[in-house]
């Protein structure tokens, strides 16, 4: 075997036992905003809290990395035309997905909320008013962040908020985690994500392709925005995509054994 054969062995076990220290390191959490580092290609990325660390307090950012699934989400702070066409997409390719929603979009949006739940996606917290959460240190205002957005899902939908919560903009604490988890919710990070938010400098198609297509991974949790055009133009895409490639999808509950 060549020398260089034998360094580019050695090199993808590091990043190997890399990719696995990051992802099952446990110690305290820092305050911080989500971040992910990406070693390899097709690989699960590193998060800034490791996969024991964050079950501690039911809080995930990373399926089953023995297999090709993907938990596709969204994140929607208001509405701009695009979802019916996601959600069409959706109902296409037989895809549940997970929509993290805000007070303001349910109050002005509750046909496409209830047609989410009709469809069988699930619904999840991203707060009332979208603060920094970890900025909140007490329980009660906390509490009251997903409690009202729980009650005005229940005056809309008829139905009980599932218990799946995204932090605003990602940004957490050790501090907050517990408290949802003492509210009986599971906190939902991502392992894939990309620019797609900002509606007068949308990526194009091609941008968006060479982001999700070569870092999507066994077990990746998807964060999309549902207010991208490009996202609604490209899904059916690639979902296919995806599916070619050998994947399927998941559901919430399947993200946390359920």
């Amino acid at each position: 075997m060549r020398k260089r054969d034998i360094v580019m062995i050695l090199a993808a076990i590091g990043v190997a036992i890399g990719v696995a220290i990051g992802i099952y390191v446990t110690g305290t959490l820092e305050t911080g905003s989500w971040g992910l580092s990406f070693r390899q290609e097709g690989a699960a990325p590193i998060g800034n809290a490791g996969v024991d660390q964050l079950r501690k307090y039911d809080a995930a950012y990373l399926g089953d990395t023995s297999e090709k699934v993907i938990y596709l989400t969204f994140d929607a702070g208001y509405e701009n035309g695009a979802t019916e066409k996601i959600l069409d997409t959706l109902q296409k390719h037989n895809v549940k997905a997970a929509f993290f929603l805000v007070g303001n979009y349910i109050e002005k949006n509750a046909d496409l909320v209830r047609r989410m739940v009709e469809e069988g996606h699930t619904v999840g917290n991203h707060t009332m008013h979208h603060p920094d959460m970890s900025k909140i240190s007490d329980q009660e205002a906390f509490t009251r962040e997903l409690q009202e957005l729980e009650a005005l899902f229940r005056e809309k939908t008829g139905q009980e908020l599932p218990k799946y919560y995204r932090p605003p903009q990602g940004i957490y604490s050790e501090e907050n985690l517990k408290m949802a988890k003492d509210l009986g919710y599971k906190t939902v990070f991502w392992s894939l994500a990309y620019v797609d938010w900002k509606n007068d400098s949308q990526p194009t198609r091609e941008q968006a392709f060479a982001k999700l297509l070569p870092r999507i991974h066994p077990g990746a949790v998807v964060l999309l925005h549902s207010t991208s055009e490009t996202n609604a133009e490209i899904l059916d895409e690639l979902l296919t995509k995806w599916e070619e490639m050998g994947y399927r999808f998941g559901t919430m509950e399947e993200l946390f054994g359920g």
